[in-house]
This record gives structure tokens, C-alpha cells and sequence, in this order.
């Protein structure tokens, strides 16, 4: 087979999923947002329980737990359901509880076989949690609540008609290292889903972020609860999908400052931990799907500035050059438009579309390994 064919085939598979790409980008644009909302009272007090599931957390719940204990009457008490830590996060929490009597700490207790760790703390605290409340708001340890986050979210699945919506937070980063590595990471959803900022009950097209997810515990039940995703490395994308499965349309807003959450300490952590659930395989979405997503990552999001550069140095012209040149410009405007989701970006932000290969290699190869670790624990892998 000649460089031509190769590069024939090549630009052919590049501008069919780039096509693929550019279409959801577009019918994605212009989404809706959660707006804050002073005050909101359409909602009886105590209809939101709130579920924290937490491990070895001390030096990130504190933030959270100011947040969550700043919320209004709409939120009726904070669950938060202890994995085992051992680093004295159960006493911190001990700490809140006596100032706030909606906080409490449940045991999670010694893991189920066939359970991943959070999704076993969050199937503790719903069933811990009052059942007199309607909605369930579960929210991980590291993000930071505004004031009036709970409010906000109920006001906008009524105006928005959801039963389930999760947050797009705000991001903050540890420093310019991260800046060269989070943002490649965080494109890799961009392209294969689009814009935040609808519903759809498509299980293919559903977005969530587990960091800040809302629904109606109805609607949990009748998708058949956290149970769905006891084997899930994405579990939160995986409860998003078994809702859409069940009927339920699922949104995927941004949110501004009602939720910020520094993810990863640091570079390295972000890149050891966050490629591990980032293929999105699992019981929904198999073997087909996943390489469908993945050759969208490789061939539209990360090759086309190399090949641009390749082909422009050495002075190369013709489809292969226009076609990577055109996904060449996308890949920065979607940068520009990602630009909003961090805090105070550092300016290695803007130069993390260099990190792209190594972001795609890093999926291809956590889509492949079979055995993840989350803090010392084995996870299960259920993918399809």
C-alpha cells in the first residue's frame, strides 16, 4: 500500500469523523445554563437530601461541608457516607454535625463483591437518606457549593422539565503543569458529546458529571437505583445512561461559580487518575461505541495539528492539508470556547492542544487495561 492510499484513507476517515464532530458541536452551541437563583421557594423545606460519599477526604471536605451546610431550608439534611478513611476525615465531619444538625455521618461499612467504592457510598446514602425527600443531590468532596447551589438546580429542572441534571463545574487548576494536561483531557467529552447545556434521553448522547448530580428519587428507582453502577469506572455517565434507558431525559448544564471543584493536586495525579474513566465503556456502550469515540479523539481532536505542521513544512498541499487545516481551527475554537469552564486558567491553557497525542494514547490504553486502582482499592470493571 503507497503514502498516497495511506494518506488518502487517512484523510478520508478524517473528514467523515470530523463531519461527525463538527455536527454535534453545532446542534450542541447555545445551550441553556444555571443561573443563580436568590430565592426560590416553589420547593418544600427539607425536599433535597443531600449524599457525600467520601475516602480519606480531610484535606478537601472542609470547603464542601461549608458550602453544603450554607444552603437553604429546600435542603434537609447532608449524608456523608464514610468508605473507611483513615486520616481523621470521619472527625472533621464530627466537627460540622455539631454545628448543623442536617449533617451526619454514615458508616459505609465493609464493600459488597461486585461493588466499586463510591458507587457502594452512594447506594449507603440513599438509602440512609429521609425518604420523605423527593430529590437526591449527590455531590463528591472536593467541589465547592455556593450558597444557593441547591436552589439553583431545582429551579432550573423546573424550568427545564428534568427529573436528572448534573454540573458541568467550574475547574480549578494546581498550577501550569495541569494547565498543559486537564484541558487536553477535558476536550476528549467536548468532541465526542458536544456542548453542555441540554437534556436528551438518547443513551448514546447523554452527558453527566458525578461531581454535582441531581434526581428525583422516582426516577433513580425506576432505573433501578445506584445498583446500576455498582461496576462502573464511569459511574456517574453510567446512571445518566440506565436513566435515559428508562425514559428519563438527563441535562448536562455549566453552572459558573455555583460549583467549583479543584479535581487533582497535581499534574501527575490528574494524569494517573482522570484517563481512568474517560473511555466511557461500559454496560451501555461497548466495544463499537468505544473505538467510534476514541477514533474521534485521535484522528479529529489530536493528529490534525502534527499533520498540519508536517504537511505545511514540508510543502505539502491538497485535501490532506484542507482537511486537517479545517480541524486544525476547530480544535481551536474549541479551546477558546472551553476557556470558561476554568477559574483563572494558567497560561499553559492555551497551549495544551500540544498535549493531545499523548491524551489519546493515555485512553487508548486505559480502555484496554482491565485492572484500575481508585486510592488502594481495586476497581471492578463492568465496561461492555
Amino acid at each position: 500500500m503507497t503514502a498516497r492510499l495511506l494518506w488518502s484513507l487517512l484523510t478520508l476517515a478524517q473528514a467523515a469523523l470530523g463531519t461527525r464532530v463538527l455536527l454535534r458541536l453545532l446542534d450542541t452551541a447555545g445551550g441553556n445554563r444555571v443561573a443563580p437563583c436568590p430565592h426560590y421557594s416553589a420547593t418544600a423545606p427539607g425536599s433535597v437530601a443531600v449524599v457525600v460519599p467520601v475516602l480519606n477526604e480531610v484535606a478537601r471536605l472542609g470547603p464542601c461541608l461549608d458550602g453544603l451546610t450554607a444552603q437553604g431550608p429546600e435542603v434537609g439534611e447532608i449524608v456523608v457516607v464514610d468508605g473507611g478513611s483513615t486520616d481523621g476525615t470521619q472527625a472533621l465531619v464530627a466537627t460540622y454535625a455539631a454545628r448543623d444538625a442536617r449533617v451526619r455521618l454514615v458508616d459505609a461499612g465493609p464493600i459488597p463483591p461486585g461493588w466499586n467504592g463510591k458507587a457502594w457510598g452512594l447506594e449507603v446514602g440513599a438509602r440512609e437518606a429521609n425518604p420523605t425527600a423527593p430529590w437526591l443531590l449527590t455531590i463528591d468532596a472536593d467541589v465547592r457549593p455556593a450558597p444557593r447551589l441547591a436552589a439553583a438546580l431545582l429551579a432550573h429542572a423546573a424550568s427545564e422539565g428534568v427529573a436528572a441534571l448534573s454540573v458541568a463545574t467550574r475547574q480549578e487548576l494546581s498550577g501550569p503543569a495541569e494547565g498543559l494536561i486537564h484541558p487536553a483531557l477535558l476536550a476528549t467529552l467536548v468532541y465526542r458529546f458536544g456542548i453542555p447545556g441540554h437534556a436528551t434521553d438518547q443513551v448514546d448522547r447523554v452527558q453527566a458529571n458525578g461531581q454535582c448530580f441531581l434526581l428525583r428519587r422516582d426516577v433513580l428507582a425506576r432505573a433501578g437505583g445506584f445498583a446500576v453502577v455498582r461496576d462502573s469506572r464511569c459511574e456517574d455517565v453510567t446512571l445518566a445512561r440506565a436513566l435515559a434507558a428508562s425514559g428519563t431525559a438527563v441535562g448536562f448544564y455549566e453552572a459558573g461559580d455555583l460549583a467549583r471543584v479543584q479535581m487533582y493536586a497535581s499534574a501527575g495525579e490528574a494524569w494517573r487518575n482522570w484517563p481512568r474513566s474517560l473511555p466511557l465503556r461500559d454496560r451501555f456502550a461497548g466495544w463499537g461505541a468505544t473505538l467510534l469515540g476514541l477514533a474521534e479523539v485521535t484522528l479529529v481532536q489530536a493528529l490534525p495539528l502534527p499533520l498540519l505542521m508536517l504537511r505545511l513544512l514540508t510543502g505539502q498541499h491538497g485535501p490532506a492539508t484542507a482537511v486537517n487545516a479545517v480541524l486544525a481551527a476547530t480544535r481551536v475554537g474549541v479551546l477558546a470556547g472551553m476557556a470558561r469552564a476554568y477559574r483563572c486558567p494558567p497560561w499553559t491553557y492555551w497551549l495544551s492542544p500540544l498535549s493531545d497525542v499523548p491524551v489519546a494514547l493515555r485512553l487508548c490504553a486505559s480502555a484496554l487495561q482491565r485492572r484500575h486502582v481508585w486510592r488502594g482499592r481495586p476497581l471492578v470493571d463492568g465496561g461492555g
